[in-house]
């Protein structure tokens, strides 16, 4: 009995935790309807399910390819997991192809150099051009850790630093992390503190505005940006 006493005391509490994170999201989407931004986080996480099987089939020929080029040119795992800050701050390991080299961060993390950055692999630098490093992450949203459409999410290290120098950073983390975003197809990676406060805006302005139609239209943005190997400016 006091196992079942325990497990339902649990449960208000989660309960109880996930509604005061609705009511923050609902801030967000005011004066959206509570029930309509519920009935969008539902659609979306079917979403998320469903083109992250859809992704992971229609992808496997291109990742078993990509697998091979890295273990064949490169000493060192084809996958690395890094641990990331995902929604309301919660920490989760994120699956990525491996771009660098395996002693890449030997000394501490810090930013990438972008596709200049020296310590990238020649597979690498393609993969990172063309983000399809990213393709493992299909199991984070599978998982429920991610989105396919969302803020990019980004190392505790960096995050509290962050925090420290740009108001409202951490707004970010009231939705979970995308695999892709609004942010990603119109700006290039965090080089600089300016980059990131860009970004902001426009991971600020997606959670605003977040609804089916303009994850669609951020997946199609994104799929121009693999095909061209560029950002939308």
């Amino acid at each position: 009995m006091s196992v079942i006493v325990a497990r339902l005391t649990s449960l208000r509490n989660e309960i109880a935790t996930e509604l005061g994170r609705f009511l923050v999201l609902w801030q967000y989407q005011h004066p959206v309807p509570q029930f309509a931004l519920w009935w969008r986080l539902v659609v979306k996480r079917l979403g998320d399910i469903l083109g992250a099987m859809a992704g992971m089939v229609v992808f496997l020929p291109a990742m078993a390819m990509i697998a091979a080029a890295i273990k064949l040119t490169s000493k060192g795992p084809v996958l690395y997991s890094q641990e990331r800050v995902g929604r309301f701050g919660e920490r989760f390991s994120m699956y990525k192809f491996r771009t660098m080299r395996v002693d890449a961060e030997a000394n501490g993390p810090v930013w990438s150099a972008g596709d200049e950055d020296p310590r990238m692999t020649a597979v690498g630098k393609f993969l990172r051009r063309s983000h399809l490093d990213e393709l493992p992450q299909f199991v984070n949203v599978l998982l429920g850790e991610m989105s396919l459409v969302g803020p990019r999410p980004e190392r505790p290290q960096f995050v509290g630093e962050l925090d420290e120098q740009i108001d409202g950073y951490t707004e970010r983390l009231i939705v979970k992390p995308g695999m892709t975003g609004l942010a990603q197809v119109h700006y290039r990676y965090d080089q600089t503190i300016a980059d990131v406060k860009r970004k902001l805006r426009f991971d600020l302005l997606y959670i605003r505005r977040m609804c089916l139609l303009l994850d669609a239209r951020i997946l199609a943005w994104t799929l121009l940006v693999v095909l061209t190997g560029k950002g939308i400016k």
